[in-house]
């Protein structure tokens, strides 16, 4: 209840008065793809890619200037591998992240617009897991791993007819794993995302 009450004070503000303050709206779903890399502060634990994906919806208010919040739920994580100790973990993280993004047409034409944008976003942790693939348990727990995280996004996008193609780059300002049985990971989670969205106004 808590986490829907915040994502709410969070897209009242874009959504109060929209057509009034913004001069004009767009909304519609988008999905997306993404391969997410959980950063290690440790020489000998070696961090790699993981793809997942995301499906929600955006909002979009005003013309050259705009404002894009989003809600989506999106599945992200890691692969943390020791090279001493035998031990690999797959982290895997379901959330609803909400990032408010401000964006600017650098091209804004009739059917077609080239837009840059940039924001933070926030994320909370509805489900977590982790797989162990070597001969050793690794460090890694479900309650090591923060339920709440915080983040910037940037990127450019293009828009053809009522189709809005976003390419993003996520970059995490918290420790998702700050530390693990002594083990100072000091992890962030940096994202490479690319979505589609279908403007239903």
């Amino acid at each position: 209840m808590k986490k829907i009450i915040v994502i709410v004070l969070l897209l009242l503000p874009a959504l109060f008065s929209a057509e009034t303050m913004f001069g004009q709206v767009s909304l519609g779903p988008k999905i997306g793809f993404n391969a997410s890399k959980l950063s290690s502060s440790i020489d000998s634990v070696k961090a790699d890619f993981k793809s997942g994906f995301q499906i929600g919806a955006f909002v979009r208010l005003g013309k050259k200037l705009y404002l894009q919040p989003e809600l989506y739920y999106t599945t992200q994580g890691g692969v943390f591998t020791s090279n001493t100790q035998n031990w690999k973990q797959t982290v895997k993280i379901g959330s609803l992240d909400v990032p408010v993004l401000v964006g600017y047409k650098l091209l804004n034409a009739k059917l077609v617009n080239v837009r840059i944008l940039a924001g933070p976003a926030a994320s909370f942790v509805v489900n977590k897991s982790i797989a162990e693939g070597g001969s050793s348990t690794g460090p890694i727990t479900n309650g090591d791993m923060k339920s709440v995280n915080w983040s910037i996004q940037a990127g450019a996008g293009v828009d053809v007819w009522k189709f809005t193609l976003d390419v993003r780059y996520q970059i995490g300002l918290n420790s998702l794993v700050k530390e693990a049985k002594n083990w100072n990971f000091d992890s962030k989670n940096n994202v490479w995302v690319i979505s589609l969205g279908f403007k239903i106004i």
